[in-house]
């Protein structure tokens, strides 16, 4: 369609262009007529002139003719980002069906887990509580913030798992490697060993890079896809239902164990009581 059009506009512009070149052409031999013209001395001359000289041109009055084409660029531009969202799900799709096959069973360590986390028994979810249980003290163990990692951890290849966080309002997700800092105060970054996306507030999303990157996403992921390759040195979260890119950490350099780190976000007065839960990865078609 969009080539249809373009091949139509290109034609009327031809014709335009061959309407003004005519014109031009006319008006030259009209000048250089006049020119003569006014170069002679012999009146009865004058008389013998066509009378059409005198006449004003015929021409069309360019200055109210745009050359419109079908296409405007508001059009095209619409289409062309039409085309690009199209690309770009069909490509998400064909990446999440083939990230399938490197489906990884990730569950949570409570030894790292901060006092006032609930986990479940079978380790697959967490929320934050009110009440601060006595669990042992470890090096291992998050102090001041409210985040736990996986159990398993990873130094080669590839990996990936899905996390649900419908109906939450904050949390952090993503990987972390094992020389973290887990006491006291510390900020989520590549830099500090951390590769994570955010949400807060409801719909406040950003990627933790150090500056932060705030991302728009035309959807609120209910299922989050995290990928790894660690070999590329890269980290990919996918809106899963929706079959989107969230976004991605590329040209990365792992040299440690990378473990799954999960941040529920504080309870809120029940506003996000929501649990985070690892879940089954489903091949789609």
């Amino acid at each position: 369609m969009m080539d249809e059009q373009q091949k139509a506009a290109e034609k009327q512009d031809e014709d335009f262009m061959k309407d003004l070149e005519q014109e031009i052409t006319e008006l030259k031999c009209r000048d250089s007529e006049l020119e003569q013209l006014s170069q002679t001395d012999h009146h009865p001359h004058l008389i013998q002139i066509d009378p059409s000289l005198y006449r004003p041109p015929n021409t069309k009055n360019w200055s109210e003719i745009s050359m419109k084409t079908v296409v405007s660029v508001e059009t095209l531009r619409r289409a062309l980002t039409q085309l690009q969202e199209t690309l770009d799900d069909k490509l998400t799709q064909t990446v999440l069906r083939r990230m399938h096959q490197y489906a990884v069973d990730v569950t949570l360590d409570p030894d790292t887990a901060h006092e006032k986390l609930i986990l479940s028994e079978d380790g697959k979810q967490v929320k934050h509580g009110d009440i601060r249980h006595k669990l042992p003290v470890n090096p291992e163990r998050f102090d001041m913030f409210v985040c736990v990692l996986g159990k398993e951890g990873f130094s080669s290849g590839r990996f990936y798992f899905e996390v649900q966080v419908k109906g939450k309002t904050d949390w952090d997700l993503g990987m972390a490697r094992e020389s973290i800092n887990r006491k006291g105060d510390f900020t989520l970054s590549p830099q500090n060993g951390f590769w994570t996306v955010r949400l807060r507030d409801e719909n406040d999303y950003k990627a933790r890079a150090d500056p932060d990157v705030p991302l728009s996403l035309r959807v609120s992921p209910q299922k989050v896809g995290v990928f790894v390759d660690y070999e590329e040195g890269l980290v990919c979260f996918y809106d899963v239902e929706n079959r989107s890119h969230i976004y991605s950490f590329t040209g990365q350099t792992f040299t440690e164990k990378l473990f799954p780190y999960f941040c529920p976000g504080l309870n809120n007065k029940g506003k996000n009581s929501a649990r985070m839960i690892i879940t089954p990865v489903h091949n789609t078609k």
